[in-house]
């Protein structure tokens, strides 16, 4: 798994969703990945050094092997391995997304693992590159939930990949009753 942009993740996950998002179908949902994704960036990148600056280097440099996954881009012999921003970018795409049709959590949560997975078998990424990339997508993630931005569009968003998925709301309210105290 070597897409990073939203448009070319998206399609990467349209299995695991049973519904492709697009730009056009889901506006808020890719603005939300976009602004998400740069908050990850923000996050890995300070710690993602260049080779020529301390930075980790990747598997197949370290242990040249026939290539398997493709051709490289030039130059990511010189970027550093540790964390995956890629696994990061897979972790935080299944969880947002588990979030939002919980019942294809399970195969969503997998995608996004495999995204992460991907990387070692390609040799781009360390087991343990991927992990970290993992932790801090998790972190993330749970930050984005205290943001009020984040939660306004995850609502759109989500009301805009129920629609593409086919689903309708329920014509009641599924929320309990308060027990006790006054009503508000």
């Amino acid at each position: 798994d070597t897409a990073y942009p939203p448009e070319r993740v998206a399609p990467r996950f349209a299995e695991a969703l049973g519904a492709t998002l697009t730009p056009e179908n889901a506006p808020v949902f890719f603005r939300m990945m976009n602004r998400a994704m740069a908050d990850l960036e923000a996050l890995v990148d300070p710690v993602k050094r260049p080779v020529d600056r301390g930075g980790r280097v990747r598997p197949f440099v370290a242990y040249p092997r026939p290539e398997i996954c493709g051709p490289l881009y030039p130059g990511i012999e010189a970027t550093g391995s540790y964390p995956s921003t890629h696994a990061a970018l897979g972790w935080m795409w299944g969880a947002v997304l588990a979030e939002m049709a919980p019942d294809r959590a399970d195969a969503l949560i997998a995608r996004g693992l495999q995204y992460g997975e991907s990387r070692i078998v390609c040799g781009y990424h360390y087991p343990s590159d991927v992990a970290a990339g993992r932790i801090a997508a998790a972190a993330l993630v749970a930050r984005l939930h205290a943001d009020p931005q984040f939660l306004a569009d995850f609502r759109k968003a989500k009301a805009e990949v129920d629609a593409v998925r086919g689903m309708r709301r329920p014509p009641f309210d599924f929320r309990l009753p308060r027990l006790f105290g006054p009503r508000t």
